[in-house]
């Protein structure tokens, strides 16, 4: 059994687990079978997978693996960290969307000058109370969005890829994306939903929608978006961006009715606990020789 494998299992330390130890010991150590990757780390996968010729299976601490996949040997699983970042990516939905909604933005701006607005009772703030929510890629993140979008006495409606009991496919989304006030993306970045929001896209949306992009950057034609975004039309809070990072002076900084947070969807307290016990869990069943959860790719553990 791989080095990570006999030493990972009986650490209750989850920040041993989490960071820096198990690429390490992956990285150098003869007859790894058993990989987590850096969670948000710079990784050369190639360099890498080619120091651990007994890998079995790739475990990540994220819920995308795209960077990955590309670079996977022959024969290796593919483990993804879906259900890991529920709470917090849905988390930061909410708050994009509140924050949106009630331009928190403009009040911090304000006290960084010391400014009263004059017209502090003038127009309006939006309310997530009595609009509809469309949920693009409705999955465990989707789940979780819901259930915290419960109290706000708005609309849900569900969208994945393929349809089921209460969730519309993505077929539906012309008809849909007119009524939607919030659309909120959560798409894994694939080959069918790269640029999938594209000017088109945008067009379909009513006057005041608010765009929320809290799933990968890619999903988005950015210049479609800046477009869109200049007419005063729609407005976005996006956690992630292409390109990603977001360069100085790049326009999308300076596009109105646009909140830009740094990708920080999965980056909460809620992170190292959950991953924490799924790596646990994982490398218990991988070492019991059962059949491994969250398999994105390669042969079935």
């Amino acid at each position: 059994m791989g080095d990570l494998v006999k030493a990972a299992l009986p650490w209750a330390d989850p920040e041993r687990v989490l960071r820096g130890v198990p690429e390490g010991v992956a990285a150098q150590a003869d007859g790894a079978e058993f990989y987590v990757p850096e969670y948000m780390g710079v990784v050369d996968f190639p360099a890498v997978f080619a120091t651990m010729p007994d890998l079995k299976v790739v475990q990540l601490q994220t819920a995308g693996f795209e960077g990955v996949l590309p670079h996977l040997p022959e024969g290796v699983t593919l483990c993804n960290a879906r259900g890991v970042h529920d709470a917090s990516t849905a988390e930061l939905a909410v708050g994009l969307i509140l924050a949106s909604y009630r331009r928190i933005p403009r009040a911090v701006r304000n006290q960084d000058l010391g400014v009263w607005p004059g017209d502090n009772y003038g127009e309006m703030d939006d309310s997530l109370a009595d609009r509809t929510v469309l949920i693009i890629g409705y999955g465990s993140i989707g789940e979780a969005l819901e259930r915290r979008l419960a109290g706000f006495e708005c609309e849900v409606v569900r969208v994945a890829r393929r349809p089921r009991d209460g969730v519309h496919p993505t077929t539906d989304l012309p008809d849909l994306l007119p009524r939607a006030d919030v659309v909120v993306l959560l798409t894994p970045a694939t080959d069918e939903t790269r640029g999938m929001v594209d000017a088109k896209f945008l067009s379909q949306l009513k006057d005041r929608a608010l765009l929320v992009n809290v799933a990968r950057g890619v999903i988005v034609d950015t210049d479609a978006l800046i477009a869109e975004l200049a007419t005063g039309r729609i407005s976005a809070a996006v956690d992630v961006t292409d390109p990603e990072p977001l360069p100085s002076g790049h326009p999308l900084w300076s596009a109105p009715n646009v909140l830009i947070n740094p990708h920080r969807g999965g980056a909460s307290t809620a992170f190292e606990p959950r991953v924490a016990r799924l790596v646990r869990a994982q490398l218990e069943r991988y070492v019991r020789g059962e059949a491994l959860v969250n398999v994105v790719a390669g042969p079935p553990r």
